[in-house]
């Protein structure tokens, strides 16, 4: 352990000018473009690093409930510590008022040990989040420089690749993620944004926010990108990555809906259930990347160029590339940096593991009269079964087809029947029969299923359909 006096002379403080050194972090100006633009009007320095406190929790598979304390300045703890040299490094950072010994970080962890070996390493920077949001903002730039200074001492010291490392921020911690990047001339293997800032980084210049540049390769989850004023969206709804995510349209996640009672009862904890009430939206990036590592096909996004289109059925199935999944395993997509700011889409549940397959399906109806009611269908797989999925409202006439996308709610595998099911809007004495005669079903990889059938039948009543 370095003495006391040692660590003292490395943190020494130097102001001059209009800029404040920490030693060995380096300088930071109070100029522009930190401070001085539209979005950042107020001049204010960083805290000193003694006084954000950023501390590494080092968790890995041999020590997953109890951290080890590393730090870049005395590489004696990471060495007396679990942390192994051939295992990728994934660091997780922190927002606003947030803190690293938070459960949704040490459970991120904690999901990763059942897929990986790895070392998961916690940021905390509680004691410089915990204050005025503006001044936080200024914060995140010692933090960055801190992580940053690890990862190079890592690097130098001991020999580790910075391609193995992994920055994953939320909010405010995603720029941090972007300043140790850039601080590391963008060669970190990987920078996750979970729901970046927006107050103080949407449409400031690169160097200031997270940024496609800071790392080899950078995924973004969008998922409070409302504008802050009026709508209180605390995430950004600019491109900032070589994958951009918006789940659900990126805005307004489903089951963030809500009212602060019912959250508290289903947290079961006043601060948790105020969290989510206050900042539902903006929380769940972290949940769905979280649910992402043990569900690595449930979170497919398609490549659109709006929700819109998304909605409409226009970007499926998956284009010749594929399509990237959102969350842990983004880097296995093969075009995930061939372009900046590709821009994805998809839909999530609005609870549990938040996950969902897309299938479009289309039905061809067969029978003798046209009558006005809805159509659904359930899908049968060698995995599991789906619950009744609804196709079509309206006029429902024999020989037309027709076709929806529709987000089943859990992996069926390879499908093997289907279920068809009709109801009549109105009592019609004359108890008409329809009929599926054939219907398709495609997968987002563009596989194709078919099923057919010459039966008719009565509303409420199923019908099965079978490989043609």
């Amino acid at each position: 352990m370095l003495p006391f006096w040692t660590l003292s002379l490395l943190l020494v403080t130097t102001v001059t000018g209009k800029e404040i050194c920490y030693r060995p972090l380096g300088c930071f100006s109070d100029e522009k473009p930190w401070t001085g633009i539209v979005q950042r009007p107020l001049k204010l320095f960083p805290w000193s690093p003694r006084d954000i406190n950023t501390r590494f929790l080092l968790y890995t598979n041999e020590n997953p409930n109890n951290f080890q304390l590393i730090t870049g300045t005395d590489l004696d703890t990471v060495e007396a510590s679990n942390f192994r040299l051939d295992r990728k490094t994934r660091f997780i950072i922190h927002g606003f008022i947030d803190k690293g010994e938070e459960s949704w970080l040490t459970d991120m962890c904690k999901n990763m040990f059942k897929v990986e070996q790895v070392n998961c390493i916690c940021v905390d920077w509680s004691q410089g989040s915990r204050t005025e949001y503006t001044q936080a903002v200024h914060n995140i730039r010692v933090v960055g420089a801190e992580i940053a200074f690890l990862v190079q001492q890592l690097s130098t010291q001991l020999g580790y690749s910075l391609e193995d490392v992994h920055l994953i921020g939320h909010s405010l911690g995603s720029h941090a993620a972007g300043e140790a990047g850039r601080r590391l001339g963008g060669h970190v293997g990987r920078i996750t944004g979970l729901d970046p800032a927006e107050p103080c980084f949407q449409g400031t210049p690169e160097e200031v926010r997270l940024d496609a540049s800071d790392a080899m390769f950078v995924d973004v989850i969008h998922t409070d990108a409302a504008p802050i004023i009026p709508n209180l969206g605390f995430g950004m709804s600019q491109k900032v990555g070589h994958l951009d995510f918006y789940p659900n349209g990126g805005k307004q996640m489903p089951g963030c809906q809500k009212n602060i009672l019912s959250t508290i009862i289903d947290i079961n904890g006043i601060w948790e259930g105020t969290r989510d009430f206050v900042a539902c939206n903006h929380l769940r990036s972290y949940k769905y990347y979280s649910s992402s590592i043990l569900n690595p096909d449930g979170f497919t996004g398609y490549p659109c160029s709006s929700y819109n289109e998304f909605q409409e059925n226009s970007c499926f199935p998956c284009p010749a590339g594929g399509c990237p999944q959102m969350g842990h395993y983004a880097d296995q997509f093969q075009g995930k940096n061939s372009a900046v700011g590709q821009t994805i889409f998809l839909n999530t549940g609005e609870s549990g593991n938040f996950t969902r397959w897309r299938y479009r399906v289309s039905v061809t109806l067969s029978g003798k009269k046209k009558v006005s009611g809805y159509i659904r269908v359930s899908l049968y797989g060698n995995n599991r079964n789906s619950k009744q999925y609804e196709i079509f409202r309206g006029s429902l006439k024999p020989d037309a087809t027709y076709t929806s996308d529709i987000d089943v709610d859990l992996n069926v595998g390879q499908i093997q029947k289907v279920k068809f099911l009709w109801n009549n809007y109105v009592i019609n004495l004359f108890w008409p029969k329809v009929g599926a005669s054939k219907i398709t079903v495609q997968s987002g990889d563009g596989t194709e299923y078919k099923f057919c059938s010459s039966n008719t039948i009565r509303e409420d009543v199923l019908q099965s359909l079978y490989p043609c």
